[in-house]
This record gives C-alpha cells, sequence and structure tokens, in this order.
C-alpha cells in the first residue's frame, strides 16, 4: 500500500483516531489475519460468527502491524468505524484512484462464470514481464477480497488485475465502482451460480455490470464465442475488443492441436499478425482462457510477440486447478478439485480423454464430487456429468458423497471412502481426474496418490 498516516487513512474512511500517542505512518500490507506477518501494516478487524477480529490486534502487533482498522478501540492504535467493510473498500479506491492519478495505474477487472482465476493467472504473468503487476490470489474476489488485492498496490505498480465475483444482481457493479477499471474483461455466461441468479439471463445482466463500468477512454473485453458475452457491446461506453476461436474475433486461437498429455499448441491471430504459441497447461479449454488473457494484454498496452512468448511460459496456475502430475508409481494425476461447475466439469474430463488416448495409459478414472449452486438444476446437470463422461469412454467414473450420486459410476459416501478406494483401484499405467466444488475437498484426496 502507499504509505499514509493513520490521520490520513481516518480522514479517507471517515473514521476517529484512538490510543495513538505519536503520529503513526502505515507503510506496510493491509490484512485480516493477524497471523500473517505484516511490518508496518494496517489489521483490519471483523467481527465475524466465529471469531472476533479485534481481539486478534495484539497478535497482529507482534506480526509486525502498527495499526488496526476496527469498529471499537484496540490495544494498537485504532481508527475506529461503524461499517470496517465500508471503510476497507473506500481506503481501496482511495489508493487505486491516487496510483492512477501519480503513477500510471492501469487496472484490468475479469469475470465470468468459469475461467475466472485461470484467465486471471495467465494475464497477471504475462503482465509481470511487463511491468510490476498486483493481481488477486487464488479466488479472493469478492467485496473484502477485491480490496485487500487492490491495497497491494504500490508506487512501482503499473499493472492490477482483479478478478470479480458475484452472489447477485449489484455486486459486481459495486466492486467496479471501487477501482474504475479501464479494461474489463467477460469470460463467458455458464451455469455456475444458476440457483442464486435464476436464469442465464440474470447471470448475463450481472456479469455485463462490469462493462457498464467503463469510461469512454477504456474497453471491453469480450468473448465472441459465447452469444451472451458478445451481446454486451452494446451495454459499454468503451471500445470493444472480442476473442475467440471464431472468425470474426479479434484474438483467435487458430491450428490448436494437443499433446499426448493435453496440452495446447495453437497459432494466436489478432491485427494481421499471427504468433505460436504452446502452452504448459492441460486443456483444449486452456488455449480460450489464453486468447482472453492475450486480448486484455493488448488492450493494456502490450505487443502480440511479447503476450505468445509470455503465454508459452506459465507453468503453473493458482492451487489445484488442472495441476498435472506424472508420479513415480506410474500413475498420472490431473488435479482440478478447486472448484467445479458444468462446462468446466466437460472440460477437465475432456482433457482426461486427450490424457487416456496415449499408448502408455492403461486406464482413465474420474473420481467426481458435488457441483454447488446449482438450484433445481442440481440433479439433471450431475446426471449429464455421467453420461458426458461415458460418452467420452472414461474407463472408472467415482462419484463421492450424496449430492454427486447422479453422476453414476461407483458411488462412494464420502472422502474417507474414496481415499480407501483410490488406496485399492488406482495403479501403475492409470490417469486419474479429481474434480469438484471446492467444498467436497477432493484435493485431499489426490493428495493421498502423491
Amino acid at each position: 500500500m502507499i504509505a499514509m498516516t493513520l490521520a490520513e487513512v481516518s480522514e479517507v474512511v471517515g473514521g476517529e483516531v484512538v490510543g495513538a500517542t505519536e503520529p503513526v505512518v502505515v507503510d506496510g500490507p493491509v490484512s485480516i489475519d493477524g497471523r500473517e506477518p505484516a511490518p508496518g501494516g494496517l489489521f483490519v478487524a471483523f467481527v465475524g460468527e466465529r471469531s472476533d477480529g479485534h481481539e486478534h490486534a495484539a497478535q497482529a502487533g507482534e506480526n509486525g502491524a502498527v495499526a488496526v482498522l476496527g469498529s471499537r478501540p484496540t490495544s494498537l492504535p485504532t481508527v475506529v468505524v461503524d461499517d470496517v467493510q465500508a471503510a476497507l473498500q473506500r481506503l481501496a479506491a482511495h489508493v487505486v484512484a491516487q496510483l492512477r492519478r501519480t503513477h500510471q495505474l492501469t487496472v484490468v477487472a475479469i469475470t465470468g462464470s468459469q475461467g475466472k482465476t485461470s484467465t486471471k493467472d495467465l494475464l497477471a504473468a504475462v503482465l509481470a514481464d511487463a511491468a510490476p503487476t498486483v493481481a488477486t490470489r487464488g479466488s479472493y474476489n469478492n467485496e473484502i477480497g477485491m480490496p485487500l488485492t487492490a491495497l497491494r498496490s504500490g508506487p512501482d505498480t503499473r499493472y492490477l488485475v482483479l478478478e470479480m465475483g458475484a452472489r447477485g444482481r449489484g455486486h459486481i457493479a459495486e466492486l467496479a465502482a471501487l477501482v474504475a477499471p479501464d479494461v474489463a474483461l467477460v469470460l463467458n455466461v455458464g451455469v455456475a451460480h444458476l440457483g442464486e441468479f435464476g436464469s442465464r439471463d440474470a447471470i448475463a445482466q450481472a456479469k455485463g455490470e462490469l462493462v457498464e463500468a467503463l469510461t469512454t477512454a477504456g474497453t471491453a473485453v469480450l468473448n465472441a464465442d459465447d452469444d451472451r458475452v458478445a451481446a454486451m457491446a452494446s451495454r459499454t461506453p468503451g471500445a470493444v475488443v472480442t476473442f475467440g476461436a471464431e472468425r470474426e474475433a479479434g484474438v483467435r486461437v487458430e491450428e490448436l492441436t494437443l499433446d499426448r498429455l493435453g496440452r495446447p499448441s495453437f497459432v494466436l491471430a489478432a491485427g494481421g499478425e499471427r504468433v505460436p504459441v504452446t502452452l504448459r497447461l492441460v486443456g483444449a479449454h486452456q488455449a480460450l482462457n489464453a486468447a482472453a488473457a492475450a486480448a486484455a494484454a493488448l488492450a493494456a498496452g502490450l505487443a502480440l510477440p511479447q503476450v505468445g512468448a509470455s503465454l508459452g511460459d506459465v507453468a503453473e496456475l493458482s492451487q489445484w486447478r488442472m495441476e498435472l502430475h506424472e508420479l513415480a508409481t506410474g500413475v498420472i494425476v490431473l488435479n482440478d478439485a478447486y472448484n467445479a461447475n458444468p462446462d468446466s466439469m466437460r472440460a477437465a474430463l475432456d482433457a482426461l480423454a486427450v490424457i487416456g488416448a496415449d499408448a502408455g495409459v492403461r486406464r482413465t478414472v474420474a473420481v467426481l464430487g458435488e457441483m454447488r449452486e446449482l438450484g433445481e438444476t442440481s440433479a439433471a446437470e450431475h446426471r449429464a456429468v455421467g453420461e458426458y463422461a461415458a460418452g467420452l469412454g472414461i474407463d472408472e467414473v467415482v462419484a463421492v458423497g450424496e449430492p454427486a450420486r447422479e453422476i453414476g459410476g461407483t458411488f462412494l459416501e464420502d472422502n474417507a471412502a474414496a481415499v480407501a478406494w483410490v488406496a485399492e483401484h488406482v495403479g501403475e499405467g492409470d490417469a486419474v481426474l479429481f474434480k469438484a466444488s471446492n467444498g467436497a475437498r477432493l484435493f485431499e484426496v489426490a493428495a493421498t496418490l502423491a
């Protein structure tokens, strides 16, 4: 964060400084976890259902924090406010606006039903090769996580990449208003969170709030292959750039091929230029994610050859997202267990099927858990995933947990049963996919094979 006195912080957020006997300067990280190292930092104390952050102020101080933003005084100098979340957001908005005025900060925001984190990781890596970049860690994309990410920006930050999620109408509009993005990337409109929104049209309405937040100087980056996303061009005052596999897309994936482990090679075409790209990531869908990242990077001012070279250097994404492990035991593990929805399930199964086509693979095994937040469509969507796996010829499908029963195949009641099943049935020559929503914690089952 940019250096600010506690008095300046208080003025920005509309609070009162309590407990400071001399001027205090905050020039370190902003954190909500008192256990994190935070020399010179600001600890933000929230009161939750199970814990009260104010009670951890002393711990934060031991780890270097010099002040607290909270709703009551603590053992450290404290800016006391009525609404801690609103104060955190105001502070983030102030820092971003200040950096934009004085240090040419460019803000890129990303949303979509699936692929946000993978695309964000790709884009952050590309931009970081060009200049100092701050990006969302993992899926820290809500009304608290996004401001915390923005507050990691400092005077040397050239690019700020923010993933934005939504649980309802208006959420993305509120987040975007805080940071006024220069580039707004919308990946797709799927059925993830259908239980919360009610329909895909409602999801599209919410995701499109991001491009509505642009000024005439901004750029909307839209998926030409998704009709609902492409239609958002009429909702933005900014310029429009498209990406996809369609010939009309401004940034296109052409000549796509996959190697024995499902890693894509393709030509990235844009503006009359064509560059070859070979990704070190697994899955044909990563080519489209790469095109999305490339389009956003071009909108932020980078050149296509530079973007293509950087994409090819990306070795890994955030944890448990299409992680490929070739184990000494002869087992290939594809750990994509951080999150799941019907579209990402199919993409992961496609990758497993490609890996299974290699002569060295004896059998393909899909260990699948619940896809959450699908509402009334849940049972049908789980059945459809099982049918899709069968159509691909996956040799063994294992459904873990009662909500996943409709997938079919071998049913196991819980992760403990899955650990036992994997230990007994998976061996040399097998390729195994682990995929479920994060709450199912199938990554713990995958870890037992390592």
